[in-house]
């Protein structure tokens, strides 16, 4: 036991430390790939009366007079001391955006993939055990026809039928604006309201892709020969697709987890735009746009930061899933 939590500990310093090398080298590629994009965020600050003297002066303020080798060695130097600077367009520290938008986004972001992760499995077990019948083909014309709908349209759609014509859900936001009078319990109720319609927008248009991968992974199970002893012996059905299937069914789809992670993420900047959700989408279109070179980097960071963590969270659910996988030789591969 002592042995296997040696292999495990060694095993996650190596991702760490590979991972830290791989998110400081896309960092930097990015830092010079904002700078050398048109726009300048001096656009953003100045207006045509403002004297050439004025514009050197909101240029030497914000650290873009200096070439672009000594700007990035000054952003390295502030980021290893944990300060991503001020945005340039709001005026106030990276860090205090960033506390406001990530809880949302992470929030909008497990919600949806918990949904996600319900609906392929059961559709998923359904496709493979209705094999050829009229209830896998359903599931499959459903499925494929909600995965091919734009986010951003069926977002609308459901804001219109949902918020518009019933009246049941907010048409967007995250609060409403008598939020801060509420009681906690009112107010959960109330984000949780707010929630509905961008959770099912992200949840419904991508589980069919890990439902049919969960499908074609039971299908191969369930003609093991284990199976069929587990049958042979009298085992209740259920038993044999929830204990038996299931486990060994659901390793390839762990792998999926760190891969799902990067769409669910550029889902949320569509859905947050549409549905007016204060997350790290919107503020990233609107940093994007208005050239706040700190901003762009932050929400860089932080979404390749959960890319990481979600591929580190595969492999150790891979592990938990099938305990015959040393970590130890994965280690050396690493």
């Amino acid at each position: 036991m002592k042995r296997r939590s040696d292999n495990l500990m060694l095993w996650m310093l190596r991702r760490a430390a590979s991972a830290a090398l791989l998110l400081w080298l896309l960092m930097s590629a990015v830092f010079w790939v904002v700078r050398l994009a048109p726009g300048n965020p001096l656009d953003q600050m100045t207006n045509a009366d403002m004297s050439e003297e004025d514009r050197l002066l909101v240029r030497r303020r914000l650290g873009l007079d200096e070439p672009v080798g000594a700007q990035y060695l000054r952003w390295a130097g502030a980021v290893l001391r944990g300060d991503w600077g001020d945005s340039i367009s709001q005026h106030r520290p990276v860090a205090r955006i960033l506390s406001e938008a990530v809880p949302a986004t992470l929030l909008l972001t497990v919600s949806a993939y918990v949904l996600h992760l319900v609906l392929a499995l059961l559709a998923g077990m359904a496709m493979a055990v209705r094999r050829g019948r009229s209830l896998e083909r359903w599931l499959n014309i459903g499925g494929l026809i909600l995965y091919s709908l734009p986010s951003f349209w069926f977002g609308l759609m459901l804001i219109l039928v949902g918020g518009v014509k019933l009246g049941w859900f907010p048409l967007g936001g995250m609060h409403a604006p008598d939020a801060v009078f509420m009681g906690p319990v009112a107010a959960a109720a109330d984000t949780a309201r707010h929630l509905v319609l961008p959770v099912i927008v992200l949840a419904f248009g991508s589980y069919m892709s890990t439902a049919r991968f969960l499908r074609a992974s039971l299908e191969d199970v369930l003609g093991q020969d284990y199976i069929l002893a587990a049958r042979a012996r009298g085992v209740p059905e259920r038993r044999v697709l929830w204990h038996h299937a299931l486990r060994n069914g659901l390793l390839p789809v762990m792998t999926q987890i760190g891969l799902h992670i990067p769409f669910l993420l550029g889902g949320a900047v569509v859905v947050e735009a549409v549905f007016g959700w204060p997350g790290m989408g919107r503020v990233t279109i609107e940093a994007i746009w208005s050239r706040d070179y700190p901003l762009i980097m932050a929400t860089t960071f932080m979404a390749s930061s959960l890319v990481v963590i979600g591929s580190m969270l595969a492999d150790l659910g891979y592990q938990l899933l099938d305990p015959r996988i040393r970590l130890a030789s994965r280690a050396g591969q690493t």
